[in-house]
């Protein structure tokens, strides 16, 4: 029994893909990344999609902020349904929180206010959160994205 020989049959690795790390506006597009190693533009076709890719996450982050405003229009339109909107417009009256502050004002005397805040519903504020969440995440990526894609588009030329 010979246990002396522990070598293995090596297989031939695969090559290492190698990112360059070139200053801005370098118009070196080959071997470069972007963001991540495995976002790696090795061709002119690869630098195409990618622009294309960032241009449609551009379009998404747009329609988030469209889809943010819309749903905190539908959420006020919700509360206003229900009664528990603020309400603004007409003559203050006596009795108003404004007079009352302005009572406040003229003799020195604190006036304690009520909470003027209104209880959203949980599932509105959810999904309010997780729209706005998209948004950071995505805007910080798009901000990574500019920050590490190295070329001058208007020196590129094209085959």
């Amino acid at each position: 029994m010979d246990h002396g020989g522990h070598s293995m049959p090596t297989t031939p690795s695969p090559p290492v893909k190698r990112c360059a790390m070139n200053m801005l506006w370098n118009t070196q597009i080959e071997n470069t990344c972007i963001v991540f190693r495995s976002w790696h533009i090795s061709t002119t076709q690869a630098f195409v999609f990618s622009c294309l890719a960032i241009v449609a996450l551009g379009v998404l982050y747009e329609w988030l902020r469209e889809a943010q405003k819309v749903m905190d229009r539908k959420i006020a339109a919700t509360l206003s349904a229900q009664g528990k909107g603020k309400g603004r417009g007409g003559p203050v009256s006596e009795d108003s929180p404004e007079s009352e502050e302005e009572t406040g004002l003229l003799t020195g005397l604190r006036v304690v206010k009520e909470s003027e805040g209104v209880a959203i519903p949980p599932a509105l504020r959810f999904s309010r959160a997780v729209l706005y969440g998209a948004q950071v995440f995505l805007s910080f990526f798009l901000m990574l994205v500019f920050m590490t894609y190295n070329v001058s588009l208007p020196t590129i030329s094209f085959p």
